[in-house]
């Protein structure tokens, strides 16, 4: 199944929050979904290799850059030749696609993230968001494998050099709160899919009864746990 069916992407405003595999996600919905589509940021990310890059704040512009390739990336080289948000409105953005892809968190790379409080930086117009968290995570100390471990800690309840487990990861989601859909990423082993079945039991748990899916993006395998 695409992975775009199983997430039930409609058309408009979709972000990614979290750690894991956002951009990977993103980028997997990009190549599926049909109709023109915008990938963009509100954070700071690396451009996208595979589609054409739009760094102006024309729309007219961008809407005929669109016209010809139908997958358009936009927003604006940093000094570290990363993109940080166009200077485009989300909703203009919108009339101007059927989808707008947005990743809306950063977590350097690591499998897991607490956030600070001006995180993440959602979209100002309706829109609707995914958290991602690796799977890879499991097992590894909070200090190695949590972007922001002290926040992540302190969370979860425990110290830096505790490690992660399914039921520490699913107590700071819940910590955090605002979680409305999960996708855990990066099961590469049955030993992650037992893990991400295991944290999906501890949200249920904890009254928190959303959707929650699993997988392994680079594999193109995924399910609804």
């Amino acid at each position: 199944m695409f992975l775009s069916k199983l997430l039930h992407i409609e058309k408009g405003v979709f972000a990614t929050v979290g750690s894991g595999g956002k951009t990977t996600l993103l980028h997997v919905l990009a190549r599926e979904l049909l109709g023109r589509v915008i990938f963009s940021t509100t954070a700071h990310i690396y451009p996208p290799a595979d589609i054409p890059l739009y760094v102006g704040g024309d729309a007219t512009a961008l809407d005929v850059l669109l016209a010809r390739h139908n997958r358009v990336a936009v927003g604006t080289p940093d000094e570290s030749g990363k993109l940080v948000p166009s200077p485009l409105p989300f909703a203009a953005l919108r009339d101007l696609a059927d989808y707008v892809l947005v990743e809306a968190d950063g977590s350097r790379g690591l499998p897991m993230k607490a956030h600070a409080p001006y995180e993440p930086i959602l979209p100002e117009i309706p829109h609707r968001a995914l958290c991602v968290l690796g799977a890879a995570g499991f097992g590894r100390r909070i200090a190695d494998a949590a972007h922001r471990p002290a926040l992540y800690a302190e969370r979860a309840g425990v110290t830096e050099q505790a490690y992660i487990t399914p039921a520490i990861a699913a107590r700071v989601l819940c910590a955090e709160g605002g979680l409305s859909a999960l996708f855990i990423n990066q099961c590469d082993t049955a030993a992650q899919y037992a893990g991400a079945r295991e944290c999906a039991a501890h949200l249920a748990a904890s009254g928190l009864h959303i959707p929650v899916f699993a997988g392994s993006l680079q594999e193109g395998t995924w399910i609804c746990l």
